[in-house]
């Protein structure tokens, strides 16, 4: 096992470098610069700046020059906003992301899992139809569908929760249904789908047959391979919930990293950018590194390989 966290590990740190290189040539792609605005500088003071930030040198020399500094820990000054480097930046606002994305999953899992246990076990019952036909549902809506419903039901007719702002766990209730309740549809029918599987085998109904109770059969024999498609979901799921926090950030006003994200594409910010992109792929790369170690930990037939 080791070995193969090692060998992913490196794997995970060749991606990274890839996306950071990919973004980085992207971005200086792009014409004009942070400072390429409506305010009259002056052609002496602006070069002075661009100097400052590495812009007056060659594509290659700032790569290296950017990249040494991610190695060592730094991403650099950002472009747009004075005093403020993007570590910290990134270091005040991911903790709000973070959370947000840990009580989305919380709610994806929580709603996802039993439902699609519940379903499969009394299939072709209302139980069943009902709970999967609102799965398909929710589906369909996307999160900046969702949010405004929440807040056009919890917040402004019924008043039970507040619809803008991060200063309490009320705060946390909207945005983190609005995340989470999306990819608690694809965990419900994932889970539906590998608990049939589990209970359709043939050592099942012998089970049966010898006089096991159905919840020995349910919990202790099925439930640890029919979790194995929703497992595996995990990884994309987290992905999922990176990308849309941008989307349920600006809905509910939090102060999460997402508005970094879109403040740096819209203000040009190149460093502040990079910063936000290699975090996110870092987060994903590791997920799916705990995903695939947590598959085989449940399907003793996968190795490490």
């Amino acid at each position: 096992m080791l070995r193969f966290i090692a060998t992913r590990l490196l794997q995970g740190v060749l991606v990274l470098l890839a996306i950071y290189a990919v973004t980085f040539f992207l971005v200086a792609a792009t014409p004009g610069s942070p400072f390429s605005s409506e305010r009259a500088i002056s052609p002496e003071i602006l070069a002075q700046i661009e100097s400052f930030y590495g812009y007056d040198k060659p594509v290659t020399e700032r790569f290296v020059t950017s990249i040494t500094n991610v190695l060592h820990g730094e991403f650099g000054p950002s472009a747009v906003y004075a005093n403020r480097t993007v570590t910290q930046i990134i270091g005040a606002s991911f903790p709000v992301s973070a959370k947000l994305g840990l009580f989305a999953l919380a709610v994806a899992l929580g709603i996802g899992i039993p439902v699609g246990i519940l379903a499969a076990v009394r299939q072709n019952s209302w139980l069943d139809y009902l709970p999967m036909s609102i799965s398909m549902g929710g589906i369909c809506l996307p999160t900046f569908v969702m949010g405004p419903l929440l807040v056009l039901i919890f917040g402004l007719i019924l008043e039970w929760l507040p619809v803008a702002g991060w200063f309490g766990w009320e705060y946390t209730i909207l945005p983190s249904l609005t995340l989470g309740l999306y990819y608690a549809a694809y965990f419900a029918r994932l889970t539906r789908g590998g608990m049939l599987e589990m209970l359709n085998q043939d050592w099942v109904r012998t089970a049966r047959a010898k006089g096991v109770p159905e919840r020995t059969i349910i919990w202790k024999h099925c439930l640890k391979g029919g979790l194995i498609p929703a497992i595996t979901f995990l990884g994309p799921a987290l992905a999922g919930i990176i990308s849309g926090s941008f989307v349920v950030e600006t809905i509910f006003q939090i102060p999460g990293l997402g508005q970094w994200f879109v403040k740096g594409a819209l203000n040009r910010d190149d460093f502040l950018i990079l910063g936000c992109t290699v975090l996110f792929a870092a987060l994903i790369v590791v997920m799916n590194l705990i995903v695939d170690i947590v598959q085989v930990a449940l399907n003793p037939r996968l190795k490490y390989e």
